[in-house]
């Protein structure tokens, strides 16, 4: 024999109104940055980016002969303390900054 259980309809303010169980609550809604989704990575992740640069200029001293790699190594790194430094700035800007 199947028991079924009831369900009945709630409204969500700014949502569509949820099924649940009677005597139940509806999920509540989790912001993703509680969940550090849409979060930033912080100091770490800059001194990262950081060591990220100079690991790809080391690359630079080697005993390969095609500079079409020099190339691509510092244009990397180039581009990635670009976005440090872009990034230093919105901090110093902020009205919050991490």
């Amino acid at each position: 024999m199947t028991t079924v259980s009831e369900t009945q309809r709630v409204n969500q303010p700014g949502r569509e109104e949820a099924v649940v169980r009677a005597g139940e609550q509806p999920v509540q809604h989790e912001r993703p940055e509680e969940w550090g989704w849409h979060g930033e990575t912080g100091k770490k992740g800059r001194i990262g980016a950081w060591f990220t640069v100079f690991v790809l200029l080391a690359y630079l001293v080697g005993n390969h002969e095609g500079r079409i790699e020099d190339l691509w190594l510092v244009g990397i790194a180039l581009t990635i303390v670009a976005i440090l430094l872009w990034d230093i700035r919105r901090r110093k800007n902020a009205w919050r900054s991490r």
